[in-house]
């Protein structure tokens, strides 16, 4: 069976000690890394292999968590004792290499475990679950959480899901996370009873889940962002969230909101100790101020930010013309909130624009309305050309519209030829040698401007 690279992450709580939880006592996290030795670890993936890439994660990890507090951790092993020969795999090739200690002496005698492994046995996952259930010290005030890094599915014939079963039978309650490299969907439901699967599809993602995992284990506050649209359901996401300290204005973290697999806002980890300010990037952002977090219990914060969508289109084929900017403003403001550029589709909370379109001349289009999950679309008709010739001198272009004058822009002073997209109508050119000094040499020019259409002029 074709093996995918995945990590299996099990937070562990005792039943017996849930209570301590949420006591305002420091909690003693001790982490077990299971880490995989088996022979398909040495697959090529990307750039490197996947023990290589998984030795640097690790070893980049466990210096992350040096010097943290009330922190223990400890390392198992395998499928790195026993080679795989044909017709034969050691189902029992696990082993507590490093037990579940403080302090950085054994950090580093687990990275020095993990830099020296050769991948060479089996994937027996079920039963290193078995025995990692021993490896804990009896402890009154732990948290105790074990992270298995493996490269594929359990190859033993045996059940991780009744293990995960006995596990609860012995007062052991189960919170996992299974973070997926390519895995075969169809390989989800051996993991249904035990984990909830997260996707790496590159080293880059494998991590930042790996680095999202830890902090999880590291913090049992988690929080849920409700952002809702205008019937109060939680339905909007993809867009960035900032948390930040609001006593001294610092950010704390960034987290893309998702909806996850199973259509709600996806669970994140926040430091119960801090108050926040949280800004949702949308266009205008939306910010909520003084969240307080409850300690050891998951808390939702909810934020209404209805959203639609708003494209500017140039009239036709417009495949050319998508540097045309919009200027987005809220109706009869003048602050900028973003500049959108044509023939693309950017959100914008629920509510009425002005816009100002970078044409020549430009477009002013008020009061246009954004609704819940429409787009609204903009039609600008396609621009026609004015190739212009001109002497030395300074020259103007005007509009001539509704029997009124508008300015449009300056032409360069130095002769030469020059060219200019104009929306369709009627111009006016007025232009003045620069080898004269009188007012009264001032010539003036008509000029009709159609969509596709050049127009040469001479001055």
């Amino acid at each position: 069976m074709t093996k995918s690279f995945f990590i299996l992450v099990l937070l562990a709580f005792s039943i017996a000690n849930a209570q301590v939880l949420f006591s305002q006592e420091a909690i003693k996290t001790r982490i077990l890394f299971i880490f995989d030795g088996s022979n398909s670890m040495n697959a090529q993936w990307e750039k490197s292999s996947k023990i290589a890439v998984a030795k640097q994660l690790m070893s980049q990890t466990l210096d992350s968590l040096k010097g943290l507090e009330n922190i223990e951790l400890g390392l198992r092993m395998y499928g790195h004792q026993t080679r795989i020969v044909p017709g034969h795999q050691d189902c029992s090739d696990t082993k507590l290499e490093v037990p579940i200690a403080g302090g950085i002496e054994n950090i580093n005698r687990i990275k020095n475990k993990i830099r020296g492994l050769q991948p060479k046995g089996t994937t027996p996952i079920a039963r290193s679950l078995e025995y990692a259930a021993a490896d804990f010290p009896e402890c009154d005030n732990c948290r105790n959480v074990i992270i298995l890094i493996s490269d594929g599915i359990e190859a033993c014939d045996e059940d991780p899901c009744a293990v995960a079963r006995a596990l609860r039978e012995k007062n052991i309650k189960l919170k996992p996370f299974i973070i997926g490299l390519g895995l075969d969907t169809s390989y989800l439901s051996q993991f249904e009873c035990i984990g909830e699967f997260l996707s790496a599809e590159t080293e880059d993602s494998f991590k930042s889940v790996l680095n999202f995992v830890i902090s999880q284990a590291l913090n049992n506050t988690t929080v849920q962002v409700n952002l809702l649209d205008v019937h109060k359901q939680p339905k909007e996401t993809d867009v960035t969230l900032s948390f930040y300290n609001k006593k001294n204005g610092k950010l704390i973290k960034n987290y893309m909101h998702t909806i996850n697999r199973k259509q709600v806002p996806d669970t994140i980890a926040l430091n119960p100790l801090y108050t926040y300010k949280m800004v949702v990037h949308t266009t205008p952002p939306q910010i909520k101020e003084n969240i307080k977090l409850k300690a050891g219990v998951h808390n939702i914060i909810e934020l209404s930010t209805p959203q639609g969508a708003l494209q500017v289109k140039v009239q036709g084929d417009n495949s050319k013309y998508t540097n045309i900017s919009c200027v987005v403003r809220k109706a009869g403001e003048m602050q900028t909130l973003n500049v959108q550029q044509a023939n693309h589709t950017d959100k914008y909370i629920v509510g009425t624009y002005d816009l100002e379109i970078l044409t020549l001349p430009r477009l002013l289009i008020k009061e246009v309305k954004i609704e819940q999950s429409r787009q609204t679309d903009i039609t600008i008709p396609k621009s026609g050309r004015l190739d212009l010739s001109k002497g030395s001198g300074p020259c103007a272009i005007f509009e001539l519209k509704n029997g009124n004058q508008t300015w449009v822009c300056n032409v360069g002073e130095k002769a030469g030829n020059y060219s200019f997209n104009l929306l369709p109508g009627k111009y006016k050119l007025v232009f003045r040698s620069g080898r004269s000094f009188s007012t009264a040499h001032t010539i003036e020019k008509e000029v009709k401007i159609s969509s596709n259409l050049t127009e040469n002029i001479s001055l």
